[in-house]
Order: C-alpha cells, then sequence, then structure tokens
C-alpha cells in the first residue's frame, strides 16, 4: 500500500480496561495520522464492548488495542471474539504495551496479528499496517 491509499484504511486505536495510561496510544494514533491513515482514537477505560461497537460503527479495517495494565490475556480475546461475532471478520487486529514475550503466543491465537512492546519504531508499526491492512 502507498501513502495514497492510507486515507482509505481506517484504524481504531483503542485503551481497554481499566490503564490509565495513554501518552503510547495517543503517539501512536497522532503518528498514524500524520502518515495519512483516517484513525480513531477511544480514550481511556473502554470496556470491550465500547471497543466492539466503536469497530463497528466505524467499520474500521485496523484495531490496535494499548494496554499497560497486564490485563492483555483477558481483555483482547474478549475484543477480537466480539468483532468477529459481530460481523467484522476481516480486520487487522495489533496490540502493544507491557506485554511479556510469553504472552505472545497466546494473543496471536486469539487473533492479534503482530504484538508490539515499547521501543517499537513508529515506522515499524505504519509498515505493518501497510503491509497487512485488509483491503475491502
Amino acid at each position: 500500500m502507498n501513502s495514497l491509499n492510507r486515507n482509505q484504511t481506517r484504524v481504531l486505536i483503542a485503551k481497554p480496561g481499566l490503564d490509565g495510561h495513554d501518552r503510547g496510544a495517543k503517539v501512536i494514533a497522532r503518528a498514524l495520522r500524520d502518515a495519512g491513515f483516517e484513525v480513531i482514537y477511544t480514550g481511556l477505560h473502554q470496556t470491550p464492548e465500547m471497543i466492539i461497537q466503536a469497530a463497528l460503527q466505524e467499520d474500521v479495517h485496523v484495531v490496535g488495542l494499548s494496554i499497560l495494565s497486564g490485563a492483555h490475556n483477558a481483555l483482547v480475546p474478549e475484543v477480537i471474539s466480539g468483532i468477529r461475532s459481530a460481523g467484522l471478520n476481516d480486520v487487522l487486529f495489533l496490540v502493544g504495551g507491557i506485554i511479556p514475550e510469553e504472552d505472545f503466543e497466546g494473543l496471536k491465537q486469539a487473533g492479534a496479528a503482530l504484538v508490539f512492546t515499547p521501543g517499537t519504531s513508529l515506522e515499524e508499526i505504519i509498515t505493518s499496517i501497510d503491509r497487512l491492512a485488509p483491503r475491502r
């Protein structure tokens, strides 16, 4: 995908759970917007149901979940399953945050395509979305 097509890719950045730290999510959202993607940011303290509804209402191509609270093994599968159950089956799911490497495989089995940890470059995230986001 080139930057001319990015404005057709809708990315939802969400902060599920009680995690109150959103600086990283805001940095990612801004970088994606500046790269040409259409970005929807949910804000803090979103329930899985709120994220599912936002993904449906916005008809997103990509859902990025930012989790620093340690609740990723519970929240990520619930969000992914809910979005798929609601009929959005061609969504790219990305997870970022403080996530132990031993949890990566379980998150991927739940449907997360990639897991990003602190220190991942913005360019790597942008390139991953360009490469993996579904075309509709």
